[in-house]
């Protein structure tokens, strides 16, 4: 028989605060804004307001009592519901990720939340500890840890031998739990309790640069505007709002004055917001896993198995190629959460070379090479003579319409001009920029005009490959090449005009993959 435990009492507390922040508008409406309103349906509105409120809190008590889990030496076992009771058994295998994120409320209390996932979605395919101590969350993750790794080895080749005839595979998720540790599993020995390697940690030059690479300062703008608006409503008469305004602006050494004052303190919100969001940001990892850190105020830790990684993406914007910067994404087997947008970038504003070396050093059975092939020139003109069908149709509703602009009663076919060489400047910038090299049995693709990205795949983690010709590419000599990988949603990469030889020979390089697959 396990035994179970319940959840941690300051789950009530942080349960009565999610509700708190729900109830907050409509606190605001019925007590605040309306607060001297004798209307029936205010007073109604209070009356099930008070009722709802004591649902909520009584429900947040009985959830307590009657939730319970447990972790023996296998799996978690969740038992839920008040009237209707619900069982849970979740194998540590089935775990694909561990997330931790730690708040203001968890600092305060000295505890944290951890959340384990597997590749499914639906509420059952996560388990979260909401609240839970430091040293209760860092066993779990141990415990875990270690299954998860054991899974990987065993599973990597059965994979691999499922796909081995198959053109198309298509990967399901895997269905996961959560737990309480036992006694038994406490008295267990740690799972090859190894060092952590720490490969990048940020620093405040880092956060610097970030700041202006992500554009964060501009979150004054919206800012302005509000009290804009708050300006406006305290002075009822626009003309007096307006009139304040131009006399300000009237002279010229006040309006730069103005000017420099909310530009500096526009990059002072941008820094102060990434040194929030991306500060203390570090990178570890130790033979099997990943683990990634980040955030001052609000804490956020989570780890990516290497065997679950199946490709990895550099990208840089022009803002951050401008600054030699760039994102490294890691392209996982399974989901890495629903709430966490970024959970899977190792560190959204790297120096390049850093990157390079960073990959390398985390992943050891990946490479990175700098020098790849470029485009035959035939495929320039090839794209320079495809036709868009997005400028046809912009500049046929601007023959229809004839809109003015300016005035100007033929500013459509301007629009239209400049519409298609700017279309044409993007194409040519695609051009430059796309690069690929087929090296032993990895990939690597670069594309994109204003945006590049990098794309680096293993050989034995591309699940199924094609080659396609429109009737262009087969007038010019080219083809296209696609690829597929492992990942939650599936993920697709091509590269599009490359030489039809080199088409041939990335057919015959993934028909090799099946020495990849004989020596795992």
């Amino acid at each position: 028989m396990i035994d179970m435990k319940r959840h941690h009492p300051l789950t009530m507390l942080w349960s009565l605060w999610k509700q708190v922040n729900n109830w907050f508008a409509i606190v605001l409406f019925l007590f605040v804004f309306r607060q001297g309103s004798e209307s029936q349906w205010i007073f109604y509105g209070r009356i099930a307001f008070y009722v709802g409120v004591s649902i909520s809190i009584l429900s947040i008590i009985l959830k307590w009592f009657t939730s319970r889990y447990a972790a023996d030496d296998t799996a978690f076992h969740i038992y839920s519901g008040v009237f209707n009771r619900t069982r849970r058994t979740i194998p540590y295998t089935k775990v694909q990720n561990v997330n931790r994120h730690t708040t203001l409320f968890h600092r305060l209390f000295r505890v944290t939340s951890i959340r384990f996932e597997t590749g499914i979605k639906g509420e059952d395919a996560t388990f979260q500890l909401h609240v839970v101590s430091l040293s209760e969350a860092e066993q779990l993750e141990k415990i875990v840890a270690g299954h998860m790794a054991e899974e990987a080895e065993t599973a990597g080749a059965t994979e691999e031998h499922d796909t081995l005839d198959a053109v198309q595979v298509m990967e399901e998720g895997e269905a996961q739990s959560e737990p309480f540790i036992t006694d038994e599993v406490m008295s267990l020995p740690a799972k090859e309790k190894q060092e952590r390697v720490v490969h990048y940690h940020s620093t405040r030059k880092d956060i610097f640069k970030a700041s202006f690479t992500s554009l964060s300062f501009l979150v004054l703008i919206p800012v302005l505007a509000t009290l804009y608006s708050w300006v406006k409503d305290f002075f009822p008469d626009e003309e007096v709002t307006e009139s304040l305004l131009l006399t300000w602006l009237d002279s010229w050494w006040i309006a730069g004055l103005m000017i420099l004052v909310l530009l500096i303190i526009s990059i002072a919100l941008g820094i102060v917001r990434t040194f929030v969001k991306y500060g203390n940001f570090q990178i570890t990892s130790d033979a099997k896993r990943i683990y990634i850190s980040k955030g001052m105020m609000e804490q956020t830790s989570f780890s990516i198995l290497k065997e679950r990684v199946q490709a990895v993406k550099i990208t840089q914007s022009p803002m951050k190629r401008l600054l030699g910067l760039a994102e490294v994404e890691l392209t996982t087997a399974g989901s890495l959460g629903e709430s966490e947008q970024e959970v899977n970038s190792l560190y959204p504003f790297l120096p390049v070379k850093q990157a390079y070396t960073l990959i390398e050093e985390i992943l050891p059975s990946y490479r990175v090479t700098q020098e790849m092939e470029k485009l035959p020139r035939i495929s320039l003109w090839l794209r320079l003579l495809k036709p868009s069908w997005g400028w046809i149709m912009i500049t046929g509703l601007l023959w229809y319409f004839k809109p003015l602009v300016f005035g100007q009663k033929h500013a459509w076919w301007m629009i239209s001009a400049i519409l298609l060489v700017w279309i044409a400047t993007c194409r040519v910038m695609d051009f430059f920029h796309t690069r690929y090299i087929l090296h032993q049995n990895f990939i690597q693709l670069r594309t994109g005009a204003l945006t590049s990205t990098l794309f680096i795949s293993k050989r034995e983690k591309v699940i199924e490959v094609q080659i396609t010709r429109n009737v262009l590419q087969r007038w010019f000599g080219v083809a296209s090449i696609h690829t597929v990988n492992r990942a939650k949603p599936v993920l697709y990469h091509r590269a599009h005009d490359i030489s039809l030889d080199t088409a041939k020979s990335f057919q015959s390089w993934y028909m090799g993959r099946t020495q990849d697959v004989q020596t795992r």
